[in-house]
């Protein structure tokens, strides 16, 4: 057992030795290769990207305010209607007879009402000759009341019947467009039904809603303080045509606490209709331009102890590791504020196999998209 124990002893320390010893000959000795380019200095545009989706900015679901049998549908299926059109026809005949109904007792209780004012005129005469009782004449001045007041009643009441008729041609309370009809003629409801008749959305202009992390809060507080900010949206499989472009118009009051972002929304005229409700979009939300900033590609920089770092290949070839202060991330490229200097080599391919002090062997970075090369390529496409 102890001479087992202290064969693999041995064979633990050989084999940790010879690891050692390969790694510092290949620090002293052999280059490793890396993919490097150097820092440059740029304008940035700083634009906050995030996942964002169409609202309509008023959407109403219609519903009957007084009861009846549906007997005209002018509406169909994903029609565009303007505020006003008639949607739904319920029967009127009910209404209009409820209307006659009302008008009819308004017009007797004011025959009633001329005759008992003209007894009141004529017993106030004959009172102040005291020739009728004082019973009598409060009698008849309480009648020529009592029908002043039926009279008001009635003119509400035949106001009310009136608007019911008006009621029973449901009609577009906003412009948009049309869902699904879901009752058709021949359906019966009732006042106040809880069944809706359609849905409408008002999709010209329209809402692009998104949230993005509350440390851009000041900045986007700041630049619409300024004045307004532009917002670009993707539709998902328009990536090759123009983006939309919005308005920001409102920020939300609170910052969610549970995610840590805040609410956006800005407006699109939308006179295209390229954007619809409910559908996701891809937002750019413009909040500065960072002139003569020293940029680099985000893949190199890396994360310590000490915080992010970037290896930077000197003249002579070894490597440093640089503690560096990143600023904004705009797409594939990172802004250093502090650490680095324009033209140094930074390592964006091999890091894992280098050290402080490693030698590398600088590759032709051809396949590496530096700062401003990108926009080119493709513009040459």
């Amino acid at each position: 057992m102890i001479s087992r124990a202290v064969v693999l002893a041995l064979s633990v320390f050989t084999l940790f030795s010879c690891s050692s010893g390969e790694k510092k000959q290949q620090a002293a000795g052999r280059a490793v290769p890396v993919l490097a380019v150097p820092a440059k200095i740029q304008t940035l545009p700083l634009v906050v990207r995030a996942v964002g989706n169409v609202e309509p900015i008023a959407s109403v679901s219609v519903k009957p305010q007084v009861g009846g049998t549906v007997v005209a549908q002018p509406v169909h299926d994903g029609a565009d209607v303007a505020k006003g059109d008639l949607l739904f026809r319920l029967d009127p005949r009910p209404y209009e007879l409820a209307i006659r109904e009302s008008q009819a007792k308004l017009d007797r209780d004011k025959a009633l009402l001329v005759k008992a004012e003209e007894d009141l005129k004529r017993y106030a005469e004959l009172k102040t000759k005291n020739v009728v009782a004082q019973s009598q004449y409060d009698e008849t001045y309480s009648q020529a009341k009592t029908l002043e007041g039926t009279i008001r009643l009635n003119e509400a009441t035949l106001a009310r019947s009136r608007l019911d008729l008006e009621y029973s041609e449901i009609r577009a309370p906003i412009a948009g467009r049309v869902g699904s009809v879901l009752l058709t003629v021949g359906n019966v409801v009732a006042a106040n039904d809880d069944r809706v008749m359609c849905v409408i959305n008002q999709i010209n202009p329209i809402f692009i809603s998104f949230s993005v992390p509350e440390r851009y809060l000041p900045a986007i507080r700041a630049q619409a303080a300024k004045g307004g900010l532009t917002v670009s949206a993707v539709p998902a499989g328009e990536e090759k045509q123009p983006p939309v472009v919005a308005q920001l118009s409102s920020v939300d009051n609170a910052v969610d606490s549970k995610t840590g972002s805040i609410r956006l929304k800005a407006v699109s005229q939308n006179a295209d209709h390229r954007l619809w409700p409910g559908q996701f979009v891809r937002v750019g939300l413009g909040l500065d331009t960072l002139k003569d900033a020293v940029v680099i590609p985000t893949r190199a920089v890396m994360d310590g102890l000490k915080g992010p770092y970037v290896y930077v290949v000197k003249e002579d070839g070894l490597v440093d590791a640089r503690t560096i202060t990143p600023g904004p991330i705009v797409e594939d490229l990172t802004a250093v504020d502090k650490g680095l200097e324009a033209g140094e080599m930074v390592v964006v391919d091999g890091q894992v196999r280098l050290a402080p002090g490693t030698k590398a062997e600088v590759k032709p970075a051809t396949d590496v998209v530096v700062a401003g090369e990108k926009d080119k390529t493709e513009a040459a496409q």
